[in-house]
């Protein structure tokens, strides 16, 4: 038998196959604080719990992955981010009542202010404060999840300029640094952060200029490439 032989008499259903779904873990930076974007579930199982948005893969309609998360977090929060990635599968016969499942979660950083009127019309999604969420009982396993989101945005912070798509489409370089700061969890060095983003030239100056403490700060905007730079080595933190 050849291969065209054997694929036509294929039936793929004649095989036990796990659900395999997408999450997304969505971060935002306000009022100096990190919040993560959680949806409340409308049907069993896990139902009333608030978990993470997304949902099963269409084959009718995705071709990839990626067009599966981002078409479940349009439909259940009206968010697109500026730029999703891939953190990690988890598999197990125990993470989903239903039976043996499979998620492939993504994650990415989004402006409050570029989200914020399409979360405010869906009343069963909210951005919560990190800190608020992990000591919530969530669906399934997101909280092992939104864990590992966090410690990879972390990781991400000490040697890109990811967060800055937590901030509005215009800023300050102290608010990029701060958000930085925030986001790894101690101060870094202000020279250095300055220096590698002028030699990385990662950023455009609008020309435009806003009064902070008394003195105009300039406003930049991060460039389109700026989501897949990588420093050379990791930012240099004060270390307390």
């Amino acid at each position: 038998m050849d291969e065209q032989t054997y694929l036509a008499g294929y039936q793929r259903r004649d095989f036990l196959s796990p659900l395999v779904t997408v999450d997304a873990v969505l971060f935002t930076y306000h009022n100096e604080t990190l919040h993560v974007l959680l949806a409340e579930r409308a049907e069993h199982p896990e139902k009333g719990k608030w978990g993470l948005p997304g949902g099963f893969v269409d084959e009718a309609q995705d071709k990839t992955l990626e067009d599966t998360v981002l078409r479940k977090l349009r439909e259940k929060t009206g968010v697109t981010p500026p730029y999703i990635e891939q953190l990690c599968t988890v598999g197990n016969g125990q993470r989903d009542k239903r039976g043996w499942s499979v998620t492939v979660c993504y994650t990415a950083l989004i402006a409050m202010q570029a989200c914020e009127k399409q979360i405010n019309t869906v009343n069963s999604v909210r951005w919560i404060p990190l800190d608020e969420a992990e000591n919530m009982i969530l669906a399934f396993d997101h909280q092992l999840l939104i864990r590992q989101a966090r410690a990879r945005l972390r990781q991400k912070s000490l040697y890109s300029v990811v967060p800055g798509f937590a901030l509005p489409e215009t800023f300050t370089l102290p608010e990029l640094q701060h958000v930085h700061e925030i986001l790894i969890g101690q101060p870094i060095q202000k020279k250095s952060f300055r220096r590698r983003l002028e030699q990385a030239d990662l950023l455009i100056d609008t020309g435009e200029k806003r009064a902070e403490r008394g003195r105009p700060a300039a406003l930049y905007r991060l460039k389109p490439a700026s989501a897949d730079y990588r420093f050379i080595r990791n930012l240099e933190t004060d270390e307390e």
